[in-house]
């Protein structure tokens, strides 16, 4: 009995240590926002203001227009992933459950192409979104991302599919659904909680893309978040308030959507799909 108490009382241990070590950044992140510049170039640095002050909040929204630049990014964020996931879907069902020539051959390019480095696309992309009359221009964001998210969106599906039972969708299908009906009705919905932990991590890819925002947008009105953040850093000189207040904001949208879809994130893909 007490082996089973100490036991328990070393994991929550290990469990807050954990915890704690996960959070402090974004503890950190907030406590610097509401600091002022004098506090936070302190050698001894405080684990509290002394003033609370909300000037870095002042400097990034209204002399730096943050708010621009976090709608951008969502709207980028928003509409990339969602197309991705209807493109990426059928194709990873395609590749999973049919079978036809080529298709091992064409699951292998998905995931090549997806680990290409952006460092040897970004020049070709740019000139394509020239050409097209797109850069400084987020429909050339648009464009240019689902050469990312795609990649990666089919090559996760594909897996989820593989994973659920073929006998459900015969049995759909015998039943006197389509192959197409099949797909909407039988896998879709089973594969739900990886259908929703793709869309997170397809919206996450385009949050935080770098590269390619840097190559096609110049306009600081049309920048997304991560141009933002990196705009406030000039030689040594970083602006630490704004900075780490942007920072925390860029960070809420992502943990929001964790946690509103966590249950779908941790459930079982085919758990009562097939009576035992």
């Amino acid at each position: 009995m007490r082996s089973t108490v100490k036991s328990k009382l070393v994991a929550y241990i290990v469990a807050l240590i954990l915890v704690v070590f996960c959070l402090f950044p974004v503890y950190w992140m907030l406590i610097t926002s509401l600091k002022n510049y004098t506090e936070i170039y302190q050698i001894i640095p405080t684990f509290w203001p002394e003033e609370i002050t909300f000037e870095g909040y002042y400097e990034l929204f209204v002399e730096k227009g943050f708010l621009a630049n976090v709608i951008n990014s969502l709207i980028v964020s928003l509409v990339v992933s969602g197309l991705s996931i209807l493109v990426s879907l059928p194709a990873a069902y395609a590749i999973a459950r049919i079978k036809f020539r080529g298709r091992k051959n064409i699951s292998k390019g998905i995931l090549i192409s997806y680990l290409m480095p952006k460092t040897v696309l970004f020049i070709p992309l740019y000139l394509l979104v020239s050409q097209l009359g797109l850069n400084n221009n987020l429909w050339g964001l648009i464009l240019v991302y689902p050469t990312i998210t795609i990649p990666y969106a089919t090559w996760m599906m594909i897996s989820y599919f593989q994973s659920i039972p073929y006998d459900i969708e015969e049995a759909a299908i015998i039943d006197g659904c389509s192959r197409v009906q099949a797909m909407m009705k039988v896998c879709f919905p089973i594969a739900k909680s990886g259908i929703v932990a793709t869309l997170i991590f397809t919206y996450t890819l385009c949050w935080s893309e770098y590269l390619y925002a840097l190559v096609i947008i110049t306009r600081s009105e049309l920048k997304t978040i991560p141009l933002a953040l990196s705009d406030m850093v000039v030689g040594d000189v970083y602006a630490w308030g704004p900075l780490m207040g942007g920072s925390l904001i860029a960070s809420i949208p992502v943990i929001i959507l964790y946690l509103i879809c966590n249950k779908n994130l941790v459930a079982g893909m085919t758990a009562g799909g097939v009576k035992g």
